[in-house]
């Protein structure tokens, strides 16, 4: 039975992907997935794409994980890295702003175009292609070159505070400066600036 596996694989509000369930037969299991949602067992987010009808402790109808969408969708695929979170929300999360993005922000190898906009379930999502095929070795190094990108545009902290939280974020990801080296070419001038400005420019050397 299709929703015997569904609830046992899935949990609520995680998306559900047509290529994630087994079955021999694509024609039948649209079809299975189409009755499920007309019966109230599942929810559909849109075409190809489920999740498992639920309400929340409030007794309002349960949503679909933003967070869990965007990770199968646009970061990992058969638990390889295949995209990153950047933007104001990658500055959000190493304390260099307290703004709350408006809409996510991920480079993903699932781009087909330099930068996309869209709309899933009341959610905003803008995917840029990377300028290099992401891999769980360079992901670190390509945030932090975004990172440096923008900084001077996001970041509320300047100065020896602004150096301070740069070299702490360095050390919790665990850059590698010489593949920082190598990806410098693809991105603009101005990113060495704010690497010198940011009291990291002896890292290059």
């Amino acid at each position: 039975m299709i929703m015997d596996y569904i609830i046992k694989n899935f949990k609520n509000g995680e998306p559900i992907f047509l290529s994630e369930i087994p079955v021999e037969s694509k024609d039948y299991l649209r079809q299975e997935m189409k009755r499920l949602v007309d019966i109230g067992r599942l929810e559909r987010l849109y075409n190809g794409v489920y999740y498992l009808s639920y309400k929340t402790i409030l007794g309002t109808k349960g949503k679909v994980s933003i967070d869990s969408y965007i990770e199968k969708k646009y970061l990992k695929m058969d638990d390889k890295t295949i995209g990153y979170v950047t933007g104001l929300q990658l500055a959000n999360m190493y304390g260099f702003t307290t703004q709350n993005p408006s809409c996510y922000e991920v480079c993903s190898n699932e781009a087909t175009t330099k930068q996309r906009k869209l709309e899933v379930d009341g959610y905003t999502i803008v995917v840029y292609k990377p300028v290099v095929s992401v891999i769980e070795k360079n992901k670190s190094v390509l945030q932090f070159l975004d990172l440096m990108t923008v900084i001077d545009k996001y970041s509320e902290v300047s100065g020896s505070e602004l150096n301070w939280k740069l070299k702490r974020y360095v050390e919790t990801v665990e850059l590698d400066f010489d593949q920082v080296k190598e990806y410098l070419k693809y991105y603009p001038d101005k990113v060495y600036k704010n690497i010198y400005d940011g009291g990291l420019m002896s890292e290059l050397v």
